[in-house]
This record gives C-alpha cells, structure tokens and sequence, in this order.
C-alpha cells in the first residue's frame, strides 16, 4: 500500500484542532507532526480539516432480502462518500439475523462488498434468547445484541419478560434497545382511526407514536439494565422527558446506560412533516420542536452521548403510499457528517464537539479497537472536509440504492474531499476506489 502524507491540514482530534501532516503507511497512521519530509502520495490539506471518519452505531442496509431498496455495497459507498468510515448495522433484514449462522452470512457479504469497515448486531426475538448468548463467545467480534423493545418489522418485537431477562441477565455484550411502547401506540392509533379514518397523514404520525410511548419503553430498559447491571444503549432518542433517564455524571467510559441521537431528530421537527410528508416518517417520530431543543442540550451537556443516523432507506415509491400503508425510515448515512458540519458552521456547536460525539463516543461506547480517533499507531480512518466549499444534493450524486434523500436541492455549506478507510483512499472528490474492502471491526471485551 503507497504512502499518503497529508501536508499542513487542521487536524481536529480529543478536544483541539492543530494544523500539521498526517503519515499513512501500511494502513495505519504512522506519524503526526508539524512536518514530515517523507515521501509519498502527497495531499495537500491547506485549508481543510482533517477529521477521524465518522463511527454509525445505527443503520439499516437491507441485505438480505431486501436489497430492492439497499444492500450493503450501496450504502456503504454512500457512507464513505459522507465520511462515514465504519458502521453497525441491524439485525431486522430478510432473514432477521437471530441465529449466529444468518449473523455470520451477513459478516460474509460484508467483507466481499462494503468499502466502509462493518459489524453487524445480533438479534433478539421472543424465542431465541439461548441462540443470544452464544454471542457471548465473539464479544470481541460483535458489537451487540438488538433488541426491539417496541415496533419492528417481522417477528423481532421483544415483549416477553422471560426473555428480557435471560438477555440482560445473561449477556455479556452492549445491549442497543428501539423503546416504543407498542400498547400505547395500537391504543393511539384506535383512538385516531376512529376520529378520522383514512384521512390520516405524517403529520399525525407524532402523537400516534408519542412522548408516552418513548419514556415509558426506555425507562423499562433502564430498569432492567439498573437490575442486572447491564451495559444499555437506547438508541434514537427523541424526546425531552427521556433525557430524565440518562445522566453526566460520569465520563462515557464508566457509564453502563448510555444514549444515542439521531441526525434527523436534532435537524427536523414536526413542523416539517408540511413540506416532506411521509419522506421524513421514522420510527421514533419526529416530533414537536421543543423536543428538539431538548436534544441539543442533552446533547452538548453529555446526557446523550452519541451522533448516528437509523439510516433507513425504502423507495421512493413505497413512501408515495398513503399515510398508514408508507413505511417508516430515512436514508441519512451519506449526509450525516454534512448536516453536523452545517450545524458547526451555524454555531450550535463546535468542529471538536462535533468529532467527539460521531467519532471518538461510538469507538469508546462500543470498546472498538484502535479507531475513532487521529492517534499515532491507530488504523487511518479519516475524512478530509473543506469548509470553504459546498455541496448541493442532486439526484447525480446521492449514491444510495434507493436513488433519494429529503436533502435533494439543499446546498450545504461544506464538503467532503476525501475518506480513507484502514489507509485505503476510498474516495476522493466523487470517485470511488474499492480495491479493498474495509473491515471487520474488533471490539475489546
């Protein structure tokens, strides 16, 4: 693998930014200075910031089974397109990944597609808690175990107690939970049938799945974790009264109930539902605007503790359909980083603060080995963004299988030049080069 030295770039990493060159050799960061007179490939960072690439906890790639509208190879050229340089993704594919062969077969398509570096969580069902545990042997190749705690597609809604406690009792992985309380949205959803049929729109889709629903699944698994002292994740966050349950109190590496937000619930709220409709409809909804008021805050006083995406992508005809038959979920994962860095540049928080919670939280959360961070002797995952320039979303350049995002005809203020992944230049000013795959990621027990 050739040299890449990155000359004189704002290296932003662990709370500062500093400008100097970067050394990539045989995969890894080598050297970090104010100047190298290696040789190399050589590329010139002045102007621009050089970021660890961005760690998603939280996307859907579809493969298998659903790969009419994604499969791994698309969307994890999206995400290094964005800057996402590793990902994890979930179990509820088609086969749900609830047995460790379909677990494994999913590892297997990753390492033969993705460009980005990959794991892959194990899922929960009602029936299956004793094919869980036996994840407890690869703890250092898994990144968690799934549970659904509320809505989900096929048979992966977990409401049985037994099983909640064999797997918080028994699992010796990060647990990442979706908290919904599936009673109090099939009594909303009554109650707005009855008053107003078929005329149900996006709109409603936020006080049918409710703050209610949300805190009262969330403080379940808050209370199984608080009993069996479990390591919990409850992933998308998307209300205030949540943030009662999550606490700063300790810094992220002693925590054992940690919490996750999506770039979709910090950058829309329900006021938008009038302009996109369906487009944006997710599971947990996004709701009233002060709720994401709230996130923000959390966010920035480490009540919540990571930045991801629940990239989601259907198509674009399956989200044409009406109300209650359109599926839920947004394809995010390539403009993540890009909605952030417009948030930066709008002053709701700082380069640094950005690069801690998408890149350095999810590496510490999650106990991967020797990422998220610009560290000398780490594998380079790093993403080079330009702040002085823009990229306008147009059908041309959204690299999702599903051909859209909510984002066509924004322009934001920023862009991504290059990405590496474990040293390989996999993109670069719109070209792709997937001579190496990215890779499986390590995690320590």
């Amino acid at each position: 693998m050739q040299n890449t030295i990155i000359k004189n770039i704002s290296i932003v990493n662990e709370g500062s930014t500093t400008v100097g060159d970067v050394l990539i050799r045989n995969g890894r960061i080598e050297k970090i200075a104010p100047q190298i007179g290696e040789t190399g490939r050589e590329i010139d960072g002045t102007g621009k910031h050089l970021l660890p690439g961005v760690i998603d906890d939280q996307v859907h790639f579809r493969e298998p089974g659903l790969t009419h509208k994604a499969d791994i190879r698309h969307e994890a050229r999206a995400a290094v397109a964005g800057g996402t340089t590793s990902f994890m993704e979930m179990p509820n594919t088609k086969p749900e990944a609830v047995t460790q062969e379909r677990l494994e077969e999913k590892y297997d398509i990753a390492a033969r597609t993705s460009l980005a570096n990959y794991s892959f969580f194990m899922g929960v069902a009602n029936d299956n808690a004793e094919e869980v545990l036996k994840t407890n042997a690869k703890k250092d190749r898994v990144c968690g175990v799934k549970i659904f705690m509320g809505s989900s597609t096929g048979n992966m809604l977990v409401d049985n107690f037994l099983t909640l406690e064999k797997i918080f009792g028994g699992t010796e992985l990060l647990i990442a939970t979706h908290c919904e309380d599936e009673k109090i949205i099939r009594h909303n959803m009554e109650e707005f049938k009855k008053a107003k049929g078929d005329q149900l729109t996006a709109a409603d889709h936020p006080l049918i799945r409710n703050e209610e629903a949300c805190f009262e699944s969330s403080l379940v698994a808050v209370q199984f974790a608080m009993k069996h002292n479990s390591r919990l994740h409850i992933l998308h966050i998307s209300t205030e009264k949540e943030l009662q349950l999550f606490s700063n109190m300790k810094p992220l590496s002693e925590k054992r109930i940690t919490a996750e937000v999506c770039v979709h619930h910090l950058w829309f709220s329900a006021d938008d539902y009038a302009q996109y409709g369906n487009l944006i409809k997710c599971n947990p909804a996004i709701k009233a605007a002060s709720n994401r008021e709230a996130l923000w805050k959390g966010l920035l006083d480490d009540r919540l503790d990571i930045i991801a995406t629940d990239h989601a992508p259907h198509t674009w005809d399956e989200k044409q359909q009406p109300y209650l038959q359109a599926p839920s979920g947004v394809p995010l994962v390539q403009h993540s980083l890009l909605m952030m860095l417009e948030q930066v540049k709008a002053g709701r928080f700082t380069i640094e603060q950005l690069v801690r919670k998408m890149s350095h939280a999810p590496a510490e959360c999650f106990r991967i080995r020797e990422r998220g961070f610009l560290r000398e002797g780490y594998w380079a995952d790093a993403v080079i963004v330009d702040l002085n320039a823009a990229t306008n979303v147009s059908k041309d350049n959204i690299y999702y299988k599903c051909g859209w995002s909510p984002f066509e005809g924004h322009a934001f203020p920023a862009a991504v030049t290059h990405t590496f992944v474990s040293g390989h230049l996999a993109y670069e000013n719109g070209t792709f080069n997937e001579q190496q795959c990215g890779q499986r990621l390590l995690f320590n027990a």
